[in-house]
């Protein structure tokens, strides 16, 4: 039996534009599952978090790329086809991450799994349920590879009111994959101007000096 609505599933992105701050990454994780004014339960850096996460889909939502990318699977999916392009757009960000992070896969994702751990008091109860399976299966990791987005989108199909047409999105995916792929970078280097550009976020790119370290030098 489906038990629960899923919202936006793009984990891996909001991770990655949460720059530095520790408690920033946890507010953009579980901006999901804080509604309304909710936010202000939490502490600052976290409430930043939320909001931060609230403008990452305030914008995605309205990109003119995002919405095409969504029209490949409104067929199957109807109204959740923005939710499969968000988890199709992670596995781009996944499988290509070293154009995007100075940091490995492997390594920022035991990262991120160690600070959610250590702020686990603050997480909704949604969030503590689900989080272990995440680690346990390296489900960021898993983003990289077709058999690990057809796995994630069978399991919210089995488990959530999205619809149950993996098989679907997996043949549209390899289908238009370099079209999407185009697509997915275009737009998302327009999504990190516009956070690094309007919040207080620093992302570590592959080639950028590390601003705290060279203001020590």
């Amino acid at each position: 039996m489906k038990n629960w609505v899923i919202s936006g599933m793009n984990y891996l992105a909001h991770l990655y534009l949460s720059g530095e701050d520790e408690h920033v990454l946890v507010g953009n994780f579980i901006g999901d599952y804080v509604k309304g004014k909710q936010f202000q339960r939490y502490p600052l850096q976290v409430q930043t978090g939320i909001l931060l996460h609230r403008q990452i889909d305030w914008f995605t939502d309205r990109h003119a790329l995002v919405k095409e990318c969504g029209n490949r699977f409104r067929e199957n999916y109807g109204r959740y086809a923005g939710i499969v392009t968000d988890v199709i757009f992670d596995h781009f960000l996944a499988a290509r991450w070293t154009d995007y992070s100075a940091s490995p896969l492997r390594p920022f994702a035991k990262k991120v799994h160690a600070v959610l751990l250590a702020n686990f008091s603050l997480l909704p109860t949604r969030v503590k349920l689900f989080l272990p399976f995440i680690i346990q299966h390296k489900r960021l990791e898993s983003y990289a590879t077709l058999k690990g987005i057809h796995e994630s989108l069978a399991i919210m199909g089995r488990r959530t009111s999205l619809p149950e047409e993996a098989d679907f999105a997996l043949e549209v995916l390899q289908r238009d994959y370099e079209s999407i792929r185009k697509e997915f970078e275009v737009f998302f280097a327009e999504l990190v101007d516009f956070v690094e550009a309007n919040f207080e976020v620093y992302i570590q790119k592959p080639g950028r000096v590390d601003a705290t370290k060279k203001a020590s030098e």
